[in-house]
């Protein structure tokens, strides 16, 4: 005979034991992201069945395993967009998007625009920028401005 407590601890066990592998995932997301991942093999390294993971993934991050490999992705390609001098074919490549235009799509979704114009207003905007000396170096130069 089982008491009512014994049944919510194993439950609670099991969520604790969840969200460990649920972490696990994430991790293995954030390293691997330029690799070829799918939720498959991501749920047969988790020891999950590849819904259970997906729900429970959703559950507690937000959205499902493939959206946020994709966002790490987006995240991993406006960075090099900003300060690599690889095109964006190259980039979409180095972060691991086979299709140019799921790329194209998951970048348009996520930062609001296209690569290419992601890419053209930040050079803008770095080009247009004067650069900045802090006031403590001015002042130790005997300078009266703090913008050169």
């Amino acid at each position: 005979m089982c008491l009512p407590a014994w049944g919510r601890a194993r439950m609670a066990a099991q969520h604790l034991s969840d969200l460990a592998r649920l972490r696990r995932v994430r991790d293995r997301i954030d390293r691997e992201y330029a690799r070829p991942l799918n939720v498959e093999a991501l749920a047969r390294g988790a020891g999950m069945p590849a819904g259970h993971l997906s729900h429970r993934f959703r559950l507690a991050y937000g959205r499902s395993p493939y959206a946020y490999l994709m966002a790490r992705r987006v995240e991993r390609a406006a960075a090099l967009l900003l300060h690599g001098d690889l095109g964006v074919a190259d980039i979409r490549r180095t972060v691991g998007c086979p299709s140019p235009d799921v790329f194209r799509t998951h970048f348009t979704e996520l930062v609001g625009m296209p690569p290419h114009a992601y890419r053209r207003r930040a050079v803008g905007a770095l080009a247009d920028r004067t650069p900045w000396v802090p006031k403590q170096a001015t002042k130790a130069a005997g300078l009266a401005t703090t913008r050169v």
